[in-house]
């Protein structure tokens, strides 16, 4: 498995891959492709954090961090993570996960923050993010809610996560 930067020509096997990955999931908006071609064109996206995997040539998983804010510190949201279901379970979202903290450490993020299971998650240093001082959305349960540090010296944060306009979550 090879894992690297997503370029323009990707894009089209990605929508594809995030439709398909989507389909078949617990908790799902059925809209995680469009909102990745909105966030393409925001200010939020960081292109060295929009990652594929490939295995023999082929697309077979993404991962996408986008800048977001608690109050005045800038950290990632992790959103989507998309594995094709036929290579689920096989260490691809793992391998992304891992190659985009790595990438994020380098470019100086300290958090990445994301709204996911409580049983994935927690495998790769994600903990409730009210324990590092972000407020919880209302209505989302705080197990779902996590927070990873990317440092060994973790700052405090403190309020809620901003994140990008084109998420569509109000403040």
């Amino acid at each position: 498995m090879k894992i690297r930067q997503e370029r323009p020509n990707d894009y089209r096997a990605v929508y594809q891959l995030v439709q398909s990955a989507f389909e078949t999931a617990d908790f799902a908006d059925g809209n995680e492709q469009e909102i990745i071609e909105k966030l393409r064109a925001s200010e939020a996206f960081i292109p060295e954090l929009s990652l594929v995997a490939e295995i023999k040539d082929e697309i077979v998983g993404h991962i996408l961090f986008t800048e977001g804010h608690v109050g005045e510190t800038t950290v990632l949201v992790l959103a989507p993570l998309s594995v094709l279901p036929i290579h689920q379970k096989c260490g691809v979202g793992r391998a992304l996960i891992a190659e985009g903290h790595r990438r994020a450490k380098e470019l100086g993020y300290s958090f990445s923050l994301v709204l996911g299971s409580e049983n994935y998650y927690p495998k790769f240093g994600y903990l409730p993010a009210a324990d590092f001082g972000v407020t919880v959305p209302e209505g989302i349960p705080s197990m779902n809610f996590m927070a990873c540090p990317l440092t060994t010296i973790i700052p405090q944060l403190d309020g809620s996560l901003r994140y990008a306009s084109e998420f569509g979550v109000a403040e």
